[in-house]
């Protein structure tokens, strides 16, 4: 399907962003938790099937093939109207309470280093990732519970009309959470780090030729690639910063490489404090950072001081303030980080998604504060910071 003009324009915005130049106006953008959806179309007398991206004419979205270790339908353990209890293709079960936001890790077949040692990763490269519809993990169990998937490249044909399509990969430690559990992940790096970073090792080289198969398989229909890879918490890494650069850096900057080899950005997505290996991002080369987390102590607006426009950003709305404060209270909040913007280099969005704890007016409110200060040149008046010019 041909791309709309609009469309063209949405590219043409987010690239220059992510190359640090200035755009027409920041673009902006976001994930969104399921209740807020629910909220949303409630509150404004929406049809079921709104879609949030036209609604507010977002600049970006991204998309989830399946990237299961093996490739099967769910096995359903038990289910009632309230919840379900299923084995997915990790070899996990999952309560997925429906009234809950997220699901539950309640059992991990890897539950040994000699199992994680042992395990078999299905075709990386399988047509089914990509062609097929079906169940898998990522996509159909977390915010909300859905089976029988689309085929993914199905997905990026229907939205890549009207907005800029990303693909996604997870690399190593987004594998390592749902295959052996992060109580085991945390345990192994202390107890038999150098079995467990083979495991490590060998799981990134596997999500590498996934990456791979990955782009091929779009042939041309991506705009750029999300990799999701969560190593830290609130305060820190999970891990020491000597660990993640022996054995996962390497993994992850083959993907960029990957990624700026077929002409994509790559916008990295890792919850947490990562600032000790801040620098190790920008030194692979990963073109934006997201979410940006605000409850984790990042500042978009300190991070521009000290990294310049080395790294783009994409996030660090805080949610919290987002949901809590007036309109009064947010628009000094939201064009002070607007200054991060000044020269390019960011993408207006949430610090993680938005909640259902956002009401809808606020979310209009921020997107509409952005979309009138956001035009370039900026014009924050008495929010503009001049050490930032």
């Amino acid at each position: 399907m041909q791309r709309t003009e609009n469309c063209l324009k949405k590219l043409e915005r987010m690239n220059k962003a992510l190359r640090h130049e200035e755009p027409d106006r920041i673009p902006v953008s976001d994930f969104f938790w399921g209740g807020f959806l629910d909220r949303w179309r409630e509150e404004k007398g929406l049809p079921a099937d709104a879609d949030v991206y036209q609604h507010y004419d977002l600049d970006w979205t991204v998309t989830i093939p399946n990237m299961d270790p093996h490739i099967k339908a769910f096995e359903v353990l038990s289910e009632t109207e309230e919840e379900v209890i299923v084995r997915t293709g990790f070899e996990a079960i999952l309560r997925k309470k429906f009234s809950d936001p997220m699901p539950e890790f309640i059992g991990f077949e890897t539950d040994t280093i000699e199992k994680a040692e042992a395990f078999v990763f299905d075709d990386p490269a399988d047509p089914r990732r990509f062609f097929s519809g079906g169940d898998n993990q990522i996509a159909g169990v977390g915010d909300g519970y859905a089976r029988n998937l689309p085929p993914w490249i199905e997905t990026v044909k229907e939205k890549r009309a009207t907005i800029p399509v990303f693909g996604s990969q997870c690399e190593a430690n987004e594998y390592m959470t749902r295959i052996v559990g992060p109580q085991n992940l945390l345990l192994w790096v202390g107890l038999y780090p150098d079995q467990f970073g083979e495991f490590v090792k060998r799981t990134n080289e596997w999500a590498l030729a996934m990456l791979k198969a990955q782009i091929k398989a779009a042939d041309g229909l991506i705009d750029g690639m999300v990799i999701w890879g969560d190593v830290a918490y609130r305060k820190d890494l999970f891990f020491h910063p000597d660990y993640w650069r022996k054995w996962y850096k390497p993994g992850l900057a083959a993907m960029v490489e990957a990624c700026h080899a077929a002409g994509l950005p790559v916008i990295y997505h890792g919850c947490g404090n990562v600032r000790r290996i801040f620098e190790d991002f920008i030194e692979i080369g990963v073109d934006a950072y997201n979410p940006l987390e605000a409850k984790a102590g990042l500042d978009v607006v300190e991070l521009r001081r000290q990294y310049g426009h080395r790294i783009a950003f994409c996030g660090n709305m805080n949610v919290m303030e987002w949901a809590a404060c007036s309109k009064e209270e947010l628009k000094p909040i939201v064009l002070r980080k607007l200054n991060a913007a000044k020269g390019g280099g960011l993408i207006f969005q949430s610090d993680h998604s938005v909640p259902s704890n956002v009401s809808p007016e606020n979310y209009e409110y921020v997107v509409d504060l952005v979309r009138e200060y956001g035009q370039y040149p900026l014009r924050l008046g008495e929010y503009d910071l001049p050490d930032l010019n």
